[in-house]
């Protein structure tokens, strides 16, 4: 199967099966512009280097905000918003020691810069557009009564018994599950009959943006949101796939640039606009740029855990269950040590080995959200899933090479099929579409128990479901050589956590 560039949490592979897309791997070529000396004029020092921008976390009373907001003045930086509920400010500054001055102040928890290149113009680079399969290479598709016409396809819901689910409940329409990715098009025919405008917004500048279609991605970005909100929640309609939850509603929120990347201020507002516009379920296929880790005893990167940190539990405290994806990399998220080779992948990577206690994938490895890690059509962790005993929570169907896990007919690929721009279907893999599934399990939960709050939902998804014991030896590709090793026993472990997410129990238990 072939990778895309692994600094992404998206889709692995897109074969030509319904639709073929672009590779959703993006190589920014801006170099690396870490902090130097601070400038002794703060006029000066607002031209001394390029405009970047960052999060300064402080305490939510008005008089330290007030204060901190005067400082970030002095020392060269603008306000673009804040968020005083959770005390986190939004700042543009071109002094390459802003982010110094500013831990100095009385009343500031932590900031940091959250990317290492230059703010990027207000321009799209062409990637490639979607090819679809011609009618002719859909005519072998033969859907059963009750099904729409690509669900024969679908192995994955009755791998998660949402089939069975569905002839209970198709969920709710007072649930909506946010995307918060690059992008939904709400016009696509198996989006648009459950989409929620309301819950929907433009995050990308960590300012939202409410003009209509913000949320969609143009077209020459990535189709990867749309593919995660048919995943959730396309409608059974007779046309197209159908959602893991088609009666719950879906919302898009944008915090993925132009260029493909999803830094902190954007997935800030992701999570605060989810809180205060009654999302009841986030999904999170990405992981936040540009450090796949970040690390605690770094000052930036530690801005970047407290801002997102905060924004994340503030959703969850107003009733927002939030789900996360593993990570592709095969990492052992359990481990002492990771040697992670893409980060800052805005600047100059370079291989660095992090402690994955003190170093931390946001928002996956936050606390409160769930973790989600991928199986393929024969039920094992999927080739690229990472993994960890103790750090995943639960699993379910994301794909893997057909050659490993292939599954039973009439379904041909053992990727996941979901709709992309334009009107077109096509296939992806990745815990990316792993994770859509749990969210979408969750969504039927709140359907089920529309008064449960968020650590309700949780520990219902978790009881309900399907308990997998570890596989020993785990030699996915057949060589003969152990791939990973699965700790735990049947009932957790680090390869599903506590089983295979369970749709039918969603909604009967």
């Amino acid at each position: 199967m072939a990778h895309s560039r692994s600094r992404r949490r998206l889709a692995l592979a897109v074969p030509a099966v319904l639709s073929l897309t672009a590779t959703l791997g993006f190589v920014p070529s801006a170099a690396s512009a870490a902090p130097s000396a601070v400038a002794a004029d703060p006029v000066a020092r607002a031209a001394d280097g390029p405009s970047l921008s960052y999060v300064v976390n402080t305490g939510t009373d008005r008089h330290t905000i007030e204060s901190v907001r005067r400082a970030i003045a002095r020392s060269g930086g603008a306000v673009v918003t804040s968020y005083d509920r959770i005390g986190v400010i939004v700042a543009h500054s071109a002094n390459p020691g802003f982010a110094q001055e500013i831990r100095a102040v009385r009343g500031v928890d932590s900031a940091g810069a959250t990317r290492n290149a230059p703010l990027p113009a207000q321009s799209t680079t062409d990637m490639g557009t979607p090819k679809a399969l011609s009618a002719g290479e859909l005519a072998g598709v033969r859907a059963a009564d009750g099904q729409d016409p690509l669900e024969p396809l679908q192995w994955d819901l009755p791998a998660i018994k949402a089939d069975k689910a569905h002839e209970k409940t198709l969920g709710s329409r007072d649930v909506t599950v946010a995307v918060i990715d690059t992008g939904v098009d709400d016009t696509h025919p198996d989006i648009a009959p459950n989409f929620d405008r309301e819950a929907s917004v433009n995050c990308v500048s960590g300012k939202p943006d409410t003009t209509d279609g913000a949320w969609r991605p143009s077209a020459s970005e990535s189709p990867h949101g749309t593919h995660v909100a048919g995943e959730i929640a396309a409608a059974k309609n007779g046309v197209g796939v159908t959602g893991v939850a088609p009666g719950v509603r879906v919302a898009g929120i944008k915090v993925a640039n132009p260029a493909g990347y999803f830094y902190t201020e954007a997935v800030v507002c992701g999570f605060v606009w989810a809180a205060e516009h009654h999302v009841d379920v986030t999904n999170n296929s990405y992981y936040t740029d540009p450090w796949y880790f970040n690390c605690t005893t770094d000052p930036d990167q530690k801005a970047l855990v407290d801002a997102i940190t905060r924004a994340s539990r503030y959703a969850e405290k107003r009733g927002t269950v939030n789900v996360a994806a593993a990570g592709n990399e095969k990492y052992d998220l359990a481990s002492r040590s990771i040697t992670d080779p893409s980060s800052p992948n805005d600047g100059t990577p370079s291989d660095r080995v992090i402690d994955p206690r003190q170093c931390y994938d946001i928002p996956t490895q936050l606390p409160g959200v769930v973790t989600v890690a991928s199986t393929g059509a024969k039920g094992l962790k999927s080739s690229f899933s990472n993994y960890g005993l103790g750090v995943i929570d639960i699993a379910a169907p994301g794909g893997d090479n057909t050659a490993y896990q292939a599954p039973q007919p009439p379904a041909t690929s053992g990727l996941i099929l979901g709709p992309l721009p334009g009107g077109k279907w096509g296939y992806m893999a990745g815990t990316s579409m792993a994770t859509p599934h749990v969210a979408g399990v969750a969504a039927l939960i709140k359907s089920t128990h529309p008064h449960a709050p968020a650590a309700a939902v949780k520990a219902l998804l978790y009881a309900e479901a399907t308990p997998t014991a570890c596989v020993d030896p785990y030699d996915i590709n057949g060589d003969g050589k152990v791939d990973a090793v699965c700790e735990g026993t049947k009932n957790r472990n680090g390869f599903y956590g506590r089983g295979v997410a369970d749709a039918l129990a969603a909604v009967t238990k």
